[in-house]
This record gives structure tokens, sequence and C-alpha cells, in this order.
């Protein structure tokens, strides 16, 4: 029988097992959410870090479909002085068939004061390049975009485990009661879709907030938010009474952590009536500020997710569009159109977080779930030999604010591009990293289920010390 329990704190800290909580309090988490004012504690409320953490939040910005570190931001000379010829050493595995080396059509200027290259593709972000902390060889297990997704979000290759925002709210609540603490911004779905932001075998509550940003008026956006049958002050008679039906359910049957999740879930929507409308209205911020941004679902999804960090959400997770719009099997070059959507509101994010002071407490991450490959692919399956390949072998992923480094580049592939040879990073140090800017310790933030205590970062993981400011 599966069984499970938490082990977020050591022994030595003597703080209350959740079993001595609910044993106190009679009726589990979901009846405290269910009082009139806010509880003293619920499964959502902040908890401390292990340690003093450097940053409080996440965003990712998740560039779904693999965009070409070759392309981006690591550029290789030696690609285009290649270009048209077999690689030398010859092309390593991936999905599909792949023929001669293709060089990058556009350039990389050097940016900052760092000195950064950064594809010409991502000027924004190359004005942003001295906060930025580029990791150039980053690898992964599967060439294939499920398994990929799947590790990059969950830290596992197979489905069925908690997506990292839900160990982040998990581990340390979010400071925003009237919000959820995991909010995912996508117009549509990514390949997988809701596994991706799921909270599997943790409870229900952890799980990810799926919002498609198709929409600008709030009211679209989250349909069905506001009561239109009834007021409030009704609404909270009608939970009441779900609170004394529930109790007399769980003094009879004891302590469901599936009730409870529901029944808290139920509290935050509630609550949400009053904050959200105001949160997800981007139409209240400036004209000016608007406009750095730029408009469509990406643009929307880059401001939605400042506003909710600075309201307290723990993480905000912005999905690039619906499918996967980077994975450029026929033409590299459409990433230059990708990039003009995407690159304006990245660089007014990093710039707006900077300048309300909430940079250096939340972490930016930009990438994809891999990279692609420096030689054309050539299969049967694309209409023109101008694009390439999953690859697996390696890619580059970008970190920004939270304490990490700024106008850095650790790894390197070869010289390439194909393989992570210097420093190579696996997805699983890239979260045992971002958990220590958040002062926790991978090792120690477990969930007991089936038998054995799981964590975002399974039985590896180290923290890149080189990486942290």
């Amino acid at each position: 029988m599966n069984s499970s329990s938490t082990k977020l704190f050591p022994s030595s800290m003597a703080r209350p097992s959740r079993r001595d909580v609910l044993s106190a309090i009679g009726s589990g988490f979901g009846m405290m959410g269910l009082s009139q004012t806010l509880p003293a504690a619920t499964a959502t409320t902040p908890r401390a870090p292990h340690f003093a953490a450097k940053a409080k939040h996440v965003i990712y910005l998740f560039l779904n479909g693999g965009p070409s570190q070759v392309d981006t931001f690591d550029p290789k000379p030696m690609l285009t002085k290649y270009h048209g010829k077999p690689a030398p050493s010859g092309n390593l595995r991936t999905e599909r068939k792949t023929g001669a080396l293709l060089g990058s059509p556009f350039q990389f200027p050097r940016c900052g004061k760092s000195g950064l290259e950064i594809s010409e593709i991502f000027s924004e972000l190359g004005r942003h390049a001295d906060d930025l902390c580029v990791i150039r060889s980053m690898h992964t297990e599967r060439p294939n975009h499920e398994p990929s997704l799947f590790m990059l979000n969950c830290g596992h290759v197979l489905p069925g485990h908690p997506s990292m925002g839900s160990w982040l709210n998990y581990g340390l609540g979010t400071e925003n009661q009237n919000l959820p603490g995991f909010v995912v911004l996508c117009p549509g779905l990514p390949v997988i879709g809701p596994q991706l932001w799921s909270s599997a075998f943790l409870p229900a509550v952890y799980q990810g907030t799926h919002i498609p940003n198709q929409e600008t008026d709030p009211e679209k956006l989250i349909q069905h938010l506001r009561n239109k049958q009834h007021n409030l002050e009704e609404q909270r008679k009608q939970l009441d009474l779900l609170r004394q039906l529930n109790r007399m359910h769980l003094k009879r049957e004891g302590n469901d952590s599936q009730l409870e999740s529901r029944i808290e879930s139920m509290e935050i929507a509630y609550r949400m009536q009053t904050e959200a409308l105001d949160a997800f209205d981007i139409r209240k911020e400036p004209e000016a500020v608007r406009a750095r941004y730029g408009d469509g679902p990406f643009a929307r999804g880059c401001l939605l997710a400042r506003r909710l960090v600075e309201r307290g959400v723990r993480m905000v997770q912005v999905y690039y569009g619906d499918g996967q719009p980077w994975d450029n099997h026929d033409d590299i070059l459409i990433h230059k159109r990708l990039a003009q959507n995407s690159d304006k509101p990245m660089g007014a994010l990093l710039q707006d977080l900077k300048d309300r002071g909430l940079l250096q407490e939340t972490v930016v991450i930009i990438g994809g779930e891999f990279g692609r490959t420096p030689s054309v692919e050539v299969s049967g399956l694309v209409k023109y030999q101008n694009g390439r390949d999953h690859n697996n072998h390696g890619f580059s992923m970008v970190l920004a604010g939270g304490g990490f480094k700024g106008g850095f580049a650790y790894g390197a592939t070869d010289e390439f591009g194909f393989k992570a040879v210097d420093k190579p990073v696996h997805p699983h140090d890239v979260h045992a990293t971002i958990l220590n800017q958040l002062g926790m310790d991978h090792l120690r933030m477990t969930y007991r289920y089936s038998g054995r205590d799981f964590r975002l970062t399974d039985v590896a993981g180290n923290v890149i010390k080189d990486l942290i400011a």
C-alpha cells in the first residue's frame, strides 16, 4: 500500500509532523481554510527555508520546442568555417538523420561591459548581458520532446513526478494566500500539457494553475472566476456549510489529503475573486510599460509574470506558445521570427524587475527542453534542408537574478557545438542550484511516497557554486 509523509525539515528542528498538526486541529488543513479569516497555517502558508535565501521567486521562460544553442547563446566560428562540410569527428546520434555542418546565419556581437557573445536575434537580451549567466554545457538523456520536457520541468524523464513549481510550493509555501502559488501561462498547451505542472504524488494543492494567456480582459482570461449568481457573503455561507459537512465526513472517515487539497483549492478560488482580477489585468499598467513588452501571448505572459511575483506568487512559468514552436527541423531562419516575438518582452521583464528591485530576489530562467544539432537535418520528414534536429548532447540555458553571476558564461560544448565537453551540467545540477538560491537543500527537501523518499533532483544533482555571485 502506498504511503506518504513529509520530510522537509531535519528532526533536530523539532518541527511537528503533518500527522501531528492534523491530529491537533482535528479536521485537517482544509478545515482551517474554511474559516472566515485566513488561519495561522495552511498547506500554502510561507515556510522558512533551510538556510538564508538569496531569492524568493522563480520565473521560468520556457522556449518550448528546443532553441538552437549555436544560433542563440553559443557562438561557433569553426561551424561557420566548416559550413557545408562533414563534421571531422562525425555526427552524434540524435532523433533523425543529419548531414553536413550548417553554419549559423546570425552574427554574435559582444554585449555589455562583460563582452558576452549573444546572437543578434536576441539584441534586447544582449543589452542585459551583464545580468545574464549563460550555461553553455547543458546535456540531458533523451533527444525526444517528452522525456526532455519531463526532465527540465520535473527532474525525471518519465511522467508521474512533481514539477519544480510544485516542489517549491510544497517546500516554501507562497507569500500571497489570495493567489495560486504556482501559475503557468500558455495560450494553448505545450507537448504533454498539464503533466508538466502536475503535483503528482504531492498534495494536489501544490499543482500549477494553468491560465491560457491569449486574452487581455481578466474576465475572459480567467473564466468563471466571478460568481454572477451569488455575492461574496452568500458564497461564504456556502463554504461554511461545506465546512460543517466536511467536518462530519472527516470525523467519520478520518483524514483525507485529497479532500483537504480540494477544499483548500476552493478556498483559494474564493479568495482569488478579490485579487486575481486586479493581478491579471495588464490594462492597469501604464501605456509606456505595456509598449516596452509589446503585444502577443508571450509578451503578456512576461508582464503578468512580473505582476504575479510582485504580489508574492512563488513561481510563474511562461511557455512561448502552443505545441513546440521552436522545433525548427526545416528552416533555422524561423528562429529569427520567434525571437522577434520573445526578445523584446524578455528584455522588458529583466529591466522591469531590475527597476523595481525584484531581480535580485527573483531567479529568471530562459531555455527549452534541449538544443539543436550543428549539422543540417536531411531526413525525409523535412521539406527544406535548412534546419536542425534535436540535440540533447549539448545546449544552453540562461539564468539571471536571484544571486547568479552576471555577464558570465559557464562550460562549453565542442568546437562545433554538438556535445558538452567542459564542465557538463545536467538539469539535476540546475535544479539543485536554483533550490540553493531559494534557501533549500535539495538533499533535504524530500517527500516520502510508496516507501521511498523522493526529491526534485532524484538521486543526483550538485550545487554549482561557480554560478553564484
